[in-house]
């Protein structure tokens, strides 16, 4: 069965959340001016809390654009207003691959 990306975060800040974890911390999906979306998803506590991510930055056009890195062990994304599944397939895949 493939999951969505969408429905693979789901599970993922389901799995993060243990009484304390999402008290403090989680996922934040927010709208930017130019337009766009910024995604924050807090890394503090995960299995990923500690692992290097390779900042991603795609400028096609004003309307395709996306980067995405990992700071302050948070991993903060940016996109235009279509590219927001990029963004949870990028979180997604690293994710993965951290795991192998």
């Amino acid at each position: 069965m493939n999951v969505s990306d969408f429905n693979w975060l789901q599970e993922w800040y389901k799995n993060q959340c243990d009484g304390d974890w999402e008290h403090e911390y989680g996922i934040k999906i927010e709208t930017v001016d130019n337009p766009g979306w910024y995604l924050t998803i807090n890394l503090t506590g995960t299995e990923q809390e500690n692992i290097i991510f390779d900042a991603v930055n795609i400028d096609n056009d004003p309307n395709d654009w996306f980067f995405c890195t990992v700071r302050n062990k948070n991993f903060e994304a940016s996109c235009s207003p279509n590219n927001l599944p990029k963004i949870f397939q990028i979180f997604r895949n690293w994710v993965e691959n951290c795991e192998k």
